[in-house]
């Protein structure tokens, strides 16, 4: 009935974390890109704490461990232990030699108890036999020996060591027997604990499994998310990916535009800078021949030829005369054609805005998410219809499998059996106490004897008088001596029962210890129990076998405790897979083909994106054909390199100055220092401004003569450049086009393959911890290894150990009692001899003798010497 209520159970809960469907109502966000975040899935707090700690008693423990071990070092027989269970122990006939070999230690143990139980009755009959025929130390007489003291000394000594052994060892089964009464009380709260995690576990479930199925909100939020910006997600992409392409073309238009605007203001540059060369040329020319003028007539002064005049004068004047023919202009800017009809025709050109051309073109193709929109929105509706779709499917899918009423089932279960425990409760405790009874009746079996030889120590110690004869010994020692002869009956009546008890416990705990706790610890004894074909022929595995009639599926009782005592699901340590497998189920009802069919039907035409419109391509074969080419370049930078005049104005005025300073003083020195003066007003008013319109008409030429260079290919790579990029947009971008929409489709796949993945981790690892199933295999152990085998193992071991002692104890007991008792006889000596009256012969020659002898020798009166309650009367023939 039970394996059926769990085999309903298990599977209900997981159909119930694939089924219903329960999205809240919350305010729309946006969640954050990459991973999807699924939180935690809200777990119970189980309070068993399966471990025991004994404390200081696990001193005693490890010693029993200790002993156990060194009974029985050898290995946990497997092997064994399955060839019978296999044949039911018909094979014990054929493997009882593995059986002794194994148990040899426990059986040379059981039959030293066995022979100490029947010899210890047997010596004490024959014991008390030969007591009473005055042997064995029953004759009330003791010979006195000179080491007496000593002898007597050694034997208290070692009679009391014996007793604080046997002391000890009481000790320690009354400590294991309170450790004992005192773990049973521990057994209700660890039951209780047990019960109370197990409804936890059922209490939890069902939330944990409702927060599986909420969590696919979140799946479902993100992929309406993506569904609803396809524009910017695949669009965009397919904008990235085509920009990569078309972004360079358009770049080299817009580079041509600046290119046009950049020519026009060259040309303008030219333009007017020729202008300003040609007007200046002529006014520079003109002036440089009145100063040549006006220098000639200074130098026509008699002061520069006159015989008067130095000839240093003289030759200077000649030397400037000679120089004036440098006074003119160098290049010729009159001779140059002027650009206008080149300027008129990049005007011409420039009257089309390439630049806004070029700006639809980029808009065009920026525009292509909102194409995708448009083109995929019927397609993101359907998506979206299969995406509500799937949690109804889910539902109605899951309202099949009532789980709720399992759980019910499975709570009521637990109580039952939780009430059915309690009502054991009184009849355990009652069950203790009787055997808490009966081991203090054992201990204090062994107390007795304690109590007597402590008291006989105690009274022969304190009662001893070193000057009292054997006979004459006082009523204290004589009752220590009684206590020991009673210590010792009671060890010959008692050992041979507390050995037989011992034994019997010795045998059954130290094999449950070795053969059940010591397997368990090392999980040999799962090896055992997952030994396939072990409890059925016919089943490999049983549990899966029992479970699900497939005894081949991998599940073992020892994986199946590991796993649990991981604190892992229910689902993974069950296998649960087996009658419920719920990646099949989440892949064909949470991902299904429509999905993907729907979205790899995405058809997307981009066809409308116009990079440049005819209107732009014929401005740029305009431009080519605006007669740059046309233009001289040669002849243009061959007259701008040539410089304005042909020396340099300044450096002439400074030679002239230099030429004049050495001059005498006069009209002459000064007229030709006007002269210098004029010429550095010529260099500032008309050289200077000639020198920069020369220098901007430089830069402008050159700068035509680049762009002139080899134009036409250039602005047919330029159109060759952007035909490609709309070649690719119109009939090549099919392939990415696909390439981008398979990878969006696995972009939203991928949102319910991580819903699909964590709901299946979850239930592995989260969802249903099995914890309790382990923690209930984890007490029983603690129950009966730990509180029950190691409390029974240590008082078998302190009671043996005491009773063992039990038999020194009775020989030194006897042997101490002899100086502690009084005597009835005791040997005299004379002061000549030594031998004693009791040896000599009593025929009347000889009695005769020994009375003329004593009459001879002074009177000893015992009566005053030796005093005593009753000395007996000093007569020959006593």
């Amino acid at each position: 009935m039970w394996r059926t209520g769990i085999l309903l159970l298990l599977p209900g809960l997981l159909l119930l974390a694939a089924g219903e469907l329960q999205l809240e109502k919350e305010p729309r966000r946006l969640p954050p890109p990459g991973k999807l975040d699924f939180g935690y899935v809200p777990a119970g707090l189980y309070e068993t704490l399966a471990h025991y700690e004994p404390g200081p008693i696990g001193i005693l423990f490890h010693m029993v461990h200790t002993f156990l071990y060194a009974v029985q070092p050898n290995a946990f027989p497997q092997d064994l232990i399955v060839k019978l269970a296999k044949d039911k122990f018909g094979a014990i006939q054929t493997e009882y030699q593995k059986a002794i070999y194994y148990e040899i230690g426990f059986l040379v143990c059981a039959a030293v108890g066995l022979l100490f139980a029947v010899l210890i009755p047997l010596v004490g009959l024959f014991f008390c036999m030969c007591r009473c025929c005055d042997n064995c130390g029953g004759e009330m007489h003791q010979r006195q020996r000179k080491n007496a003291d000593c002898r007597r000394g050694l034997l208290g000594t070692l009679l009391f060591s014996t007793s604080l052994v046997i002391t000890i060892g009481v000790l320690c089964a009354y400590a294991a027997n309170q450790n004992l009464s005192s773990q049973v009380k521990n057994i209700r709260r660890l039951v209780n604990s047990n019960m109370r995690d197990l409804h936890t576990f059922a209490n939890d479930t069902p939330m944990q499994i409702d927060y599986l199925i909420s969590q696919y909100a979140t799946a479902k939020k993100k992929v309406i998310y993506d569904l609803n910006h396809i524009g910017p997600l695949l669009g965009g992409r397919i904008h990235d990916q085509l920009d990569k392409e078309v972004h360079p073309a358009l770049d080299r238009v817009l580079n041509m535009a600046g290119a046009m605007r950049e020519t026009k203001e060259a040309l303008e540059n030219v333009s007017v800078s020729l202008e300003v060369l040609q007007e200046g040329t002529g006014k520079l020319n003109f002036n440089l021949s009145l100063v040549r003028t006006s220098i000639n007539r200074t130098l026509n002064d008699p002061g520069c030829h006159d015989e008067r005049s130095d000839a240093t004068t003289a030759q200077l004047c000649r030397n400037i005369r000679q120089s004036l023919s440098q006074l003119q202009i160098s290049a010729n800017f009159t001779r140059l054609p002027r650009v206008n009809t080149q300027l008129e025709k990049v005007n011409e050109v420039l009257r089309t805005d390439l630049s806004t051309i070029v700006q639809r073109g980029f808009s065009s193709l920026n525009d292509t998410p909102h194409m995708v929109i448009e083109q995929t929105r019927s397609v993101v509706e359907n998506v979206q219809n299969l995406v509500d779709g799937i949690g109804h499917n889910i539902s109605s899918f899951s309202k099949a499998f009532p789980v709720q009423n399992f759980l019910s089932n499975f709570t009521i279960f637990i109580s039952h059996t939780h009430a059915k425990i309690e009502d054991h409760y009184p009849e355990i405790d009652k069950m203790d106490f009787y055997r808490w009874i009966g081991c203090i009746g054992l201990c204090c079996m062994v107390v007795l004897v304690l109590a007597f030889n402590y008291l006989g120590l105690l009274c022969g110690t304190l009662g001893y008088d070193k000057h009292a004869s054997p006979t004459t010994r006082g009523c204290i020692s004589n009752t220590g001596g009684t206590m020991l002869m009673a210590g010792v009956g009671f060890s010959f009546i008692f050992s041979w029962v507390l050995m037989g008890l011992v034994t019997t416990m010795f045998l059954a705990g130290g094999n449950i210890e070795k053969l059940v706790c010591d397997p368990f610890h090392t999980k040999e004894l799962f090896k055992v129990v997952d030994t396939p074909y072990l409890v059925n022929p016919e089943w490999r595995n049983f549990i899966p076998g029992y479970m699900y009639n497939d005894s081949e599926l991998e599940l073992t009782a020892e994986t199946l405790y590991s796993t649990c005592k991981e604190n892992k699901g229910i689902y993974l340590a069950m296998r649960l897979d087996k009658v419920f497998n719920i990646s099949t189920f989440l892949n064909t009802t949470v991902f299904t083909k429509d999905v993907v069919s729907q979205l790899e039907s995405v058809k997307i035409d981009l066809r409308g994106i116009i990079l440049l419109e005819a209107e732009g391509k014929q401005n740029l074969l305009d431009f080519s054909e605006a007669g740059l080419s046309e233009i001289n370049y040669a002849d243009y930078l061959e007259e701008v390199n040539k410089g304005v005049t042909v020396v340099d104005l300044l450096s002439f005025a400074r030679e002239l100055e230099a030429q004049t300073d050495l001059m005498p003083r006069g009209p002459l020195q000064t007229a030709l220092k006007g002269h210098s003066g004029t010429l550095r007003q010529i260099h500032t008013q008309q050289i200077t401004p000639m020198e920069q319109a020369m220098g901007a008409l430089n830069q402008s030429m050159r700068f035509l003569e680049r762009t002139a260079s080899d134009l036409p290919n250039k602005v047919l790579e330029v159109l060759d450049a952007i035909e490609a990029a709309q070649h690719l947009i119109s009939h090549n971008a099919t392939h990415l086009i696909s390439r981008e929409t398979g990878r969006y489709t696995t972009t939203i796949v991928g949102y319910f393959h991580q819903y699909i993945e964590w709901v299946k981790t979850s239930l592995a690892l989260e969802v249903a911890p099995c914890k309790p199933f382990s923690n209930m295999v984890d007490t029983a152990e603690i129950i009966t290894c730990s509180f029950l085998v190691d409390s029974m193992n240590t008082f078998w071991m302190g009671l043996g150990c005491s009773t063992l002692f039990l038999l020194p104890s009775i020989i030194l007991a006897v042997k101490l009692a002899k100086f502690y008792r009084r005597m009835d006889t005791e040997d005299v000596y004379d002061d000549i001899e030594t031998i004693p009256m009791k040896t000599v012969s009593q025929s009347p020659v000889n009695v005769h003798l020994i009375i003329l002898f004593r009459e001879s020798i002074p009177t000893y009166d015992t009566m005053n010497r030796f005093p005593r309650a009753s000395a007996p009367p000093r007569h020959i023939d006593w």
